[in-house]
């Protein structure tokens, strides 16, 4: 079961249709009853991370630094978002 305070980071840039659709899966999950919350964050606001995440977006990170690259079905979006609140629930 997700945490309620787990909180994720989606790697995107405005202009990207891909960033858009991995947005609209997690707020599906979110209207399903999945309770975490995530932030949208602009790689082209950073050198470091237009560098690092350019040609990935979008992915998607947990707390602990675990990332999930696109492409992802909902299915594998939904285990990533789970195994980041268990690994949360052992520290």
């Amino acid at each position: 079961m997700l945490v309620q305070s787990e909180r994720f980071l989606l790697y995107g840039t405005s202009a990207c249709h891909l960033c858009e659709q991995a947005q609209e899966m997690l707020e599906a999950l979110q209207k399903a009853g999945l309770s975490f919350d995530f932030d949208t964050v602009d790689i082209s606001e950073s050198d470091t991370l237009f560098e690092r995440y350019g040609l990935r977006i979008p992915v998607l990170a947990d707390a602990e630094g675990a990332e999930l690259d696109w492409p992802f079905a909902l299915e594998s979006l939904h285990s990533f978002l789970q195994q980041g609140s268990a690994a949360d629930g052992l520290s």
